[in-house]
Protein backbone atom coordinates (compact mmCIF):
# COMPACT_ATOMS: atom_id res chain seq x y z
CA UNK A 1 0.00 0.00 0.00
CA UNK A 2 1.39 3.43 -0.95
CA UNK A 3 1.22 6.60 1.17
CA UNK A 4 -1.82 7.87 -0.76
CA UNK A 5 -3.74 4.68 -0.04
CA UNK A 6 -3.52 3.18 -3.53
CA UNK A 7 -2.68 -0.49 -3.99
CA UNK A 8 0.81 -0.92 -5.39
CA UNK A 9 1.21 -3.27 -8.31
CA UNK A 10 4.08 -5.69 -8.10
CA UNK A 11 4.99 -8.83 -9.99
CA UNK A 12 3.62 -12.05 -8.55
CA UNK A 13 6.52 -14.27 -7.54
CA UNK A 14 6.68 -17.65 -9.24
CA UNK A 15 3.87 -16.74 -11.66
CA UNK A 16 4.94 -19.71 -13.77
CA UNK A 17 4.78 -22.09 -10.81
CA UNK A 18 1.51 -23.79 -11.72
CA UNK A 19 2.67 -24.47 -15.26
CA UNK A 20 6.03 -25.69 -13.95
CA UNK A 21 4.30 -28.05 -11.51
CA UNK A 22 2.27 -29.66 -14.28
CA UNK A 23 5.29 -29.97 -16.56
CA UNK A 24 7.55 -31.38 -13.84
CA UNK A 25 4.88 -33.91 -12.82
CA UNK A 26 4.52 -35.17 -16.39
CA UNK A 27 8.28 -35.58 -16.73
CA UNK A 28 8.53 -37.52 -13.46
CA UNK A 29 5.54 -39.72 -14.23
CA UNK A 30 7.06 -40.58 -17.61
CA UNK A 31 10.47 -41.33 -16.06
CA UNK A 32 8.95 -43.42 -13.28
CA UNK A 33 6.42 -45.39 -15.28
CA UNK A 34 7.35 -48.65 -13.57
CA UNK A 35 5.80 -49.59 -10.24
CA UNK A 36 7.90 -49.01 -7.11
CA UNK A 37 9.39 -52.22 -5.74
CA UNK A 38 10.64 -53.47 -2.41
CA UNK A 39 14.39 -53.75 -2.91
CA UNK A 40 15.69 -54.82 0.49
CA UNK A 41 14.08 -55.77 3.78
CA UNK A 42 16.14 -56.41 6.91
CA UNK A 43 13.55 -56.93 9.63
CA UNK A 44 16.07 -57.64 12.38
CA UNK A 45 17.58 -54.16 11.98
CA UNK A 46 14.42 -52.36 10.84
CA UNK A 47 15.83 -51.37 7.45
CA UNK A 48 13.69 -51.18 4.30
CA UNK A 49 14.82 -49.85 0.92
CA UNK A 50 12.45 -49.27 -1.99
CA UNK A 51 13.24 -48.67 -5.63
CA UNK A 52 11.08 -46.03 -7.31
CA UNK A 53 10.37 -42.35 -7.77
CA UNK A 54 10.55 -40.44 -4.48
CA UNK A 55 7.28 -38.57 -4.96
CA UNK A 56 5.39 -41.73 -5.89
CA UNK A 57 6.67 -43.48 -2.80
CA UNK A 58 6.11 -40.49 -0.51
CA UNK A 59 2.47 -40.32 -1.61
CA UNK A 60 2.04 -43.98 -0.67
CA UNK A 61 3.46 -43.48 2.83
CA UNK A 62 0.94 -43.04 5.64
CA UNK A 63 0.58 -39.81 7.58
CA UNK A 64 2.17 -39.10 11.00
CA UNK A 65 4.45 -42.10 10.50
CA UNK A 66 8.15 -41.24 10.93
CA UNK A 67 10.15 -39.58 13.69
CA UNK A 68 12.77 -37.92 11.52
CA UNK A 69 13.50 -37.28 7.84
CA UNK A 70 16.88 -36.65 6.29
CA UNK A 71 16.74 -35.52 2.67
CA UNK A 72 19.53 -34.81 0.22
CA UNK A 73 17.41 -33.77 -2.77
CA UNK A 74 18.70 -32.96 -6.26
CA UNK A 75 20.63 -29.69 -6.25
CA UNK A 76 20.02 -29.20 -9.99
CA UNK A 77 23.69 -28.52 -10.63
CA UNK A 78 23.92 -30.41 -13.93
CA UNK A 79 24.34 -27.42 -16.25
CA UNK A 80 27.24 -28.67 -18.43
CA UNK A 81 29.80 -26.90 -16.24
CA UNK A 82 33.08 -28.28 -14.90
CA UNK A 83 34.56 -28.96 -11.48
CA UNK A 84 37.72 -30.45 -9.97
CA UNK A 85 37.78 -34.02 -8.69
CA UNK A 86 40.92 -35.83 -7.51
CA UNK A 87 42.99 -33.16 -9.24
CA UNK A 88 41.23 -33.62 -12.59
CA UNK A 89 38.77 -31.47 -14.51
CA UNK A 90 35.42 -33.28 -14.72
CA UNK A 91 31.87 -32.46 -15.77
CA UNK A 92 29.39 -31.37 -13.09
CA UNK A 93 26.61 -33.32 -14.82
CA UNK A 94 25.28 -36.06 -12.56
CA UNK A 95 22.25 -37.37 -14.43
CA UNK A 96 18.77 -36.52 -15.70
CA UNK A 97 17.51 -36.43 -12.09
CA UNK A 98 19.75 -33.40 -11.43
CA UNK A 99 18.50 -31.24 -14.33
CA UNK A 100 15.77 -28.59 -14.42
CA UNK A 101 15.12 -25.98 -17.08
CA UNK A 102 13.75 -23.20 -14.88
CA UNK A 103 13.76 -22.08 -11.27
CA UNK A 104 9.97 -22.47 -11.23
CA UNK A 105 10.39 -26.18 -11.95
CA UNK A 106 12.93 -26.52 -9.14
CA UNK A 107 10.67 -24.75 -6.66
CA UNK A 108 7.58 -26.69 -7.74
CA UNK A 109 9.45 -29.93 -7.11
CA UNK A 110 10.64 -28.77 -3.68
CA UNK A 111 7.12 -27.75 -2.67
CA UNK A 112 5.72 -31.14 -3.68
CA UNK A 113 8.13 -33.43 -1.88
CA UNK A 114 8.37 -31.22 1.21
CA UNK A 115 4.56 -31.13 1.51
CA UNK A 116 4.48 -34.93 1.48
CA UNK A 117 7.29 -35.10 4.05
CA UNK A 118 5.42 -32.78 6.39
CA UNK A 119 2.33 -34.99 6.17
CA UNK A 120 4.41 -38.10 6.89
CA UNK A 121 6.25 -36.67 9.92
CA UNK A 122 4.86 -37.42 13.37
CA UNK A 123 3.47 -34.30 15.16
CA UNK A 124 6.78 -33.72 17.00
CA UNK A 125 9.02 -34.95 14.19
CA UNK A 126 11.85 -33.05 12.52
CA UNK A 127 13.40 -32.89 9.07
CA UNK A 128 16.94 -32.18 7.90
CA UNK A 129 17.58 -31.06 4.30
CA UNK A 130 21.05 -30.59 2.83
CA UNK A 131 21.79 -28.33 -0.08
CA UNK A 132 23.99 -25.75 -1.75
CA UNK A 133 23.24 -22.20 -2.87
CA UNK A 134 21.69 -23.68 -6.02
CA UNK A 135 18.75 -25.15 -4.12
CA UNK A 136 18.77 -24.32 -0.43
CA UNK A 137 17.02 -20.94 -0.72
CA UNK A 138 14.10 -22.55 -2.53
CA UNK A 139 13.99 -25.33 0.08
CA UNK A 140 13.96 -22.85 2.97
CA UNK A 141 11.23 -20.72 1.39
CA UNK A 142 9.17 -23.82 0.59
CA UNK A 143 9.47 -24.97 4.21
CA UNK A 144 8.23 -21.64 5.52
CA UNK A 145 5.41 -21.59 2.99
CA UNK A 146 4.26 -25.07 4.05
CA UNK A 147 4.22 -24.33 7.78
CA UNK A 148 7.45 -25.88 9.03
CA UNK A 149 9.34 -24.15 11.85
CA UNK A 150 13.02 -23.77 10.93
CA UNK A 151 15.24 -24.51 13.95
CA UNK A 152 18.78 -24.12 12.58
CA UNK A 153 20.70 -23.68 9.38
CA UNK A 154 23.85 -25.73 9.81
CA UNK A 155 26.92 -24.68 7.84
CA UNK A 156 28.77 -27.89 7.04
CA UNK A 157 32.40 -26.97 6.36
CA UNK A 158 33.75 -29.58 3.95
CA UNK A 159 37.35 -29.85 5.06
CA UNK A 160 39.80 -29.70 2.12
CA UNK A 161 37.26 -28.87 -0.64
CA UNK A 162 38.23 -29.03 -4.33
CA UNK A 163 39.60 -25.78 -5.81
CA UNK A 164 37.57 -23.44 -7.98
CA UNK A 165 38.91 -23.92 -11.49
CA UNK A 166 37.57 -20.69 -12.97
CA UNK A 167 39.41 -18.55 -10.37
CA UNK A 168 36.48 -16.12 -10.56
CA UNK A 169 34.66 -17.14 -7.36
CA UNK A 170 35.44 -18.13 -3.79
CA UNK A 171 36.03 -21.86 -3.37
CA UNK A 172 32.78 -23.61 -2.47
CA UNK A 173 33.65 -25.01 0.94
CA UNK A 174 30.29 -25.37 2.66
CA UNK A 175 26.86 -26.89 2.33
CA UNK A 176 23.80 -25.81 4.28
CA UNK A 177 21.75 -28.33 6.26
CA UNK A 178 18.38 -26.92 7.32
CA UNK A 179 16.83 -28.44 10.45
CA UNK A 180 13.11 -27.85 10.97
CA UNK A 181 10.22 -29.25 12.94
CA UNK A 182 6.77 -30.06 11.58
CA UNK A 183 5.09 -26.93 12.94
CA UNK A 184 5.68 -24.02 15.34
CA UNK A 185 3.64 -25.92 17.97
CA UNK A 186 5.70 -29.12 17.78
CA UNK A 187 7.84 -30.25 20.72
CA UNK A 188 10.90 -31.53 18.91
CA UNK A 189 13.54 -33.77 20.45
CA UNK A 190 17.11 -32.51 20.75
CA UNK A 191 19.87 -34.60 22.33
CA UNK A 192 21.62 -31.57 23.79
CA UNK A 193 23.94 -33.47 26.14
CA UNK A 194 25.26 -35.79 23.40
CA UNK A 195 25.95 -32.81 21.13
CA UNK A 196 27.70 -30.99 23.97
CA UNK A 197 30.08 -33.90 24.55
CA UNK A 198 31.23 -34.16 20.92
CA UNK A 199 34.65 -32.68 20.09
CA UNK A 200 33.24 -29.93 17.86
CA UNK A 201 34.30 -27.34 18.94
CA UNK A 202 35.41 -29.27 22.05
CA UNK A 203 33.81 -31.48 24.73
CA UNK A 204 31.78 -29.60 27.33
CA UNK A 205 30.94 -26.68 25.05
CA UNK A 206 27.63 -26.07 23.27
CA UNK A 207 27.86 -27.33 19.71
CA UNK A 208 27.92 -24.55 17.14
CA UNK A 209 25.95 -24.45 13.90
CA UNK A 210 29.29 -24.67 12.06
CA UNK A 211 30.30 -28.32 11.59
CA UNK A 212 33.75 -29.28 10.34
CA UNK A 213 33.38 -32.73 8.79
CA UNK A 214 35.56 -34.19 6.05
CA UNK A 215 34.00 -35.58 2.86
CA UNK A 216 33.35 -39.35 2.57
CA UNK A 217 36.45 -41.49 3.07
CA UNK A 218 37.77 -43.99 0.53
CA UNK A 219 36.35 -46.76 2.71
CA UNK A 220 32.87 -45.25 2.48
CA UNK A 221 33.19 -45.28 -1.32
CA UNK A 222 34.67 -48.79 -1.56
CA UNK A 223 31.79 -50.10 -3.68
CA UNK A 224 31.77 -47.06 -5.99
CA UNK A 225 30.20 -43.78 -5.04
CA UNK A 226 27.22 -41.54 -5.45
CA UNK A 227 28.02 -38.09 -6.95
CA UNK A 228 26.53 -36.31 -3.93
CA UNK A 229 27.40 -38.89 -1.26
CA UNK A 230 27.42 -37.56 2.30
CA UNK A 231 29.96 -38.61 4.96
CA UNK A 232 28.83 -41.11 7.57
CA UNK A 233 29.98 -38.79 10.36
CA UNK A 234 27.53 -36.12 9.18
CA UNK A 235 24.59 -38.53 9.23
CA UNK A 236 25.64 -40.03 12.56
CA UNK A 237 25.61 -36.58 14.16
CA UNK A 238 22.20 -35.74 12.68
CA UNK A 239 20.69 -39.05 13.78
CA UNK A 240 22.07 -38.79 17.33
CA UNK A 241 20.99 -35.15 17.64
CA UNK A 242 17.33 -35.64 16.78
CA UNK A 243 16.30 -39.27 17.38
CA UNK A 244 16.23 -41.90 20.10
CA UNK A 245 17.20 -45.58 19.69
CA UNK A 246 14.38 -47.41 17.93
CA UNK A 247 13.02 -44.29 16.20
CA UNK A 248 12.05 -44.47 12.52
CA UNK A 249 14.04 -42.38 10.01
CA UNK A 250 13.02 -41.77 6.38
CA UNK A 251 15.36 -40.77 3.56
CA UNK A 252 13.44 -40.13 0.30
CA UNK A 253 16.64 -39.75 -1.76
CA UNK A 254 18.82 -42.36 -0.09
CA UNK A 255 21.33 -42.83 -2.90
CA UNK A 256 24.11 -45.20 -1.86
CA UNK A 257 22.65 -45.71 1.61
CA UNK A 258 24.61 -43.51 4.04
CA UNK A 259 21.50 -42.73 6.11
CA UNK A 260 20.63 -46.42 6.41
CA UNK A 261 24.21 -47.30 7.42
CA UNK A 262 24.17 -44.63 10.15
CA UNK A 263 20.77 -45.86 11.40
CA UNK A 264 21.89 -49.50 11.52
CA UNK A 265 25.01 -48.46 13.44
CA UNK A 266 23.03 -46.39 15.94
CA UNK A 267 20.10 -48.81 16.34
CA UNK A 268 17.49 -46.71 14.58
CA UNK A 269 15.07 -48.03 11.99
CA UNK A 270 15.23 -46.65 8.45
CA UNK A 271 13.16 -46.47 5.28
CA UNK A 272 14.87 -45.32 2.09
CA UNK A 273 13.68 -44.49 -1.43
CA UNK A 274 15.91 -44.44 -4.51
CA UNK A 275 15.11 -44.55 -8.22
CA UNK A 276 18.49 -45.92 -9.38
CA UNK A 277 19.01 -49.64 -8.80
CA UNK A 278 22.79 -49.33 -9.13
CA UNK A 279 22.96 -47.01 -6.12
CA UNK A 280 20.66 -49.30 -4.14
CA UNK A 281 23.02 -52.18 -4.83
CA UNK A 282 25.86 -50.12 -3.32
CA UNK A 283 23.63 -49.43 -0.31
CA UNK A 284 22.86 -53.14 0.08
CA UNK A 285 26.55 -54.05 0.13
CA UNK A 286 27.40 -51.30 2.60
CA UNK A 287 24.59 -52.40 4.90
CA UNK A 288 25.73 -56.01 4.72
CA UNK A 289 29.18 -54.92 5.91
CA UNK A 290 27.72 -52.76 8.67
CA UNK A 291 25.66 -55.50 10.30
CA UNK A 292 28.14 -58.33 9.59
CA UNK A 293 29.89 -58.34 13.03
CA UNK A 294 26.58 -58.90 14.82
CA UNK A 295 24.97 -61.04 12.14
CA UNK A 296 27.32 -62.93 9.79
CA UNK A 297 24.78 -63.01 6.99
CA UNK A 298 22.32 -60.22 6.31
CA UNK A 299 18.88 -61.78 5.99
CA UNK A 300 17.26 -59.83 3.18
CA UNK A 301 14.47 -60.28 0.72
CA UNK A 302 15.71 -58.72 -2.50
CA UNK A 303 13.54 -57.50 -5.33
CA UNK A 304 16.53 -56.43 -7.40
Amino acid sequence: MSKNGKQLSCPVPFEGLRVAKRKARKVRESAAASEPEEFLVDRSHGIRLYRGDALQLLRRTKSDFVDMIFADPPYFLSNDGITCQAGKMVSVNKGAWDKAETFEEVHAFNLEWLAECRRILKPDGTIWVSGTMHNTFSVGFAMQTLGYKILNDIAWFKVNPPPNLSCRYFTHATETVIWARKSPRSRHYFNYEAMKEMPDPKPGKQMLSLWSIAPPTASEKRYSKHPTQKPEKLLERIVIASTRPGDLVLDPFIGSGTTAVACARLKRRCIGFEIDGAYLEIARRRLADEVAPAQPRLAVESGA
